[in-house]
């Protein structure tokens, strides 16, 4: 795709997408076979509801057919917030993800594991977890130190309290 159509694209895109309150991450078309398809990744710091994501669906298929922005070929719309494998790549997104454990590679090539706490204009303040039963340290990474970074998935994280916190709240009886 060209720079010229992708800018086409995200101009006639991003007034219907603020308009819901969200931010307009990527708009991306791509060969599906003999059609195309395009992508429009939509997120914000309250998440994306999936009622707000069908509707902002059906105003821009309206759109792309009114402005014939996609012109007569056959294509596939989808609208999606993005996924958790998706590159941390901005402020918002680690701000949207404090709290979760994140794997980091820095510019000088080290890699390090550890979890958001808090961000700031200039970075991040981090928590290493502690090796074979040692305590987890503080850390602090500047945005420019930052060369690659995404989220780790977690299937069962302890709370500080110790509580299982995968989203079962199911008991088990001795």
């Amino acid at each position: 795709m060209s720079t010229t159509q992708s800018e086409r694209l995200r101009a006639l895109l991003e007034p219907l997408v603020v308009k819901t309150g969200l931010e307009l991450e990527e708009v991306k078309v791509t060969a599906a076979g003999s059609r195309r398809q395009l992508q429009v990744i939509v997120d914000s710091d309250e998440g994306v509801p999936l009622d707000t994501i069908a509707e902002l669906s059906r105003e821009i298929s309206q759109v792309l057919d009114d402005a014939d922005a996609m012109g007569g070929a056959a294509y596939l719309l989808e609208v999606s917030s993005p996924g958790l494998d998706r590159p941390l790549t901005e402020p918002r997104h680690f701000r949207r993800n404090e709290g979760r454990l994140v794997k980091l590679t820095t510019a000088g090539g080290e890699q390090l594991v550890a979890r958001i706490l808090a961000v700031d204009e200039e970075g991040l303040d981090l928590e290493v977890p502690g090796v074979k039963g040692r305590k987890p340290k503080p850390a602090r990474v500047a945005f420019g130190e930052i060369a690659k970074a995404r989220v780790e998935i977690e299937f069962s994280r302890k709370d500080p309290a110790g509580a299982d916190t995968d989203g079962d709240d199911s008991t088990e009886e001795a």
